[in-house]
């Protein structure tokens, strides 16, 4: 879901908030070509993909002569996106469509303000550019409005963790070892810049391989396969690898994020209802970081740590 554009310095105050609202109707989509697509009835039917990938980016595995040809030299590197979407009015488009772009809550890793999204036009543009002539141009900007709120939702859950293990793994074991709630996960406060000590990060460029089953992702298909009572899912519908920049006592370091996209039956309102699974790629750091999340939670909810809080308050 990352139709970011990098071209305009947009000031935003970076803090961490909720995902912008959902569309009130219900026949609100993800945009196909990431591609984020619904199997409800209540949902705009996917659009038959074209050949090439729909949230492109360049294999490790291309030649020198290939990642040099005109199918990719006209991306943008940051985001494999198409870098020159135009605003204008489509080729017989019936339908007039917004051209505001709304800038998101994400900083750049250039500290050039805030990543933008694309208005509904340059959506509409670039999906056609990509081969779905078919598109309807009505459900658009219902399309933009769920690929922005699962954008800044993932965004939402990078800050948290950052907050958690930005200082090290001391300090994140120590918020750890109190469970999700305890440590303040995702829910009543607002972490900004320099939140608990910790710099806020930035997303310096991102990639779409929707393609590529994570590990993670295939190991649950394979539960699901031998326990489906238990472990029963639909496998992802996409995956975007984001790379951050934490910065810590002045230092800066990549890290690498993974988001795996989930959908899920829709909500009694009939609104569509979405997964996202975020964390560190695995890195001897990474995994110990993840292990502690997981096993602080389960630590603190299996030895009663919550029940005995709760009786002192």
């Amino acid at each position: 879901m990352g139709w970011f554009w990098a071209d305009s310095d947009v000031s935003v105050v970076n803090a961490r908030s909720a995902p912008h609202p959902m569309p009130a109707n219900s026949n609100a989509s993800p945009p196909p070509s990431c591609p984020m697509h619904q199997s409800s009835p209540t949902v705009a039917k996917p659009l038959t993909p074209p050949a090439e990938s729909a949230c492109p980016y360049t294999p490790s595995d291309l030649s020198a002569d290939t990642k040099t040809s005109s199918k990719y030299s006209k991306y943008n590197p940051l985001n494999y996106m198409f870098s020159d979407i135009s605003q204008e009015r489509a080729k017989d488009q019936t339908v007039a469509l917004p051209t505001e772009r709304e800038p998101s809550t994400i900083p750049k890793g250039s500290g050039e303000g805030n990543w933008e999204y694309p208005s509904p036009q340059q959506m509409y543009n670039a999906l056609l550019r990509k081969g779905y002539t078919d598109t309807d141009a009505t459900a658009v900007e219902s399309m933009v409005s769920v690929h922005n709120f699962l954008n800044e939702g993932a965004w939402a859950e990078i800050v948290e963790w950052e907050r958690r293990f930005g200082g090290g793994l001391k300090k994140g074991w120590e918020m750890c070892k109190r469970g999700e709630q305890g440590s303040m996960a995702g829910a009543n406060h607002e972490a900004g810049a320099n939140f608990d000590g910790v710099s806020q990060p930035s997303l310096l460029r991102f990639m779409g391989r929707p393609k590529e089953m994570t590990p993670k992702a295939a190991m649950i298909q394979v539960m699901g396969w031998i326990y489906p009572s238990a472990f029963a899912t639909e496998p992802p519908f996409d995956r975007h690898d984001w790379f951050v920049q934490r910065e810590v006592a002045g230092q800066k370091k990549e890290i690498r994020y993974v988001i795996d996209y989930y959908s899920g039956p829709d909500d009694p309102t009939g609104e569509p209802v979405f997964y996202l699974d975020v964390r560190p790629a695995i890195t001897p750091t990474a995994a110990v970081e993840r292990m502690m999340r997981w096993g602080g939670d389960v630590w603190y909810r299996a030895s009663g740590a919550q029940l005995r809080e709760k009786g002192t308050n």
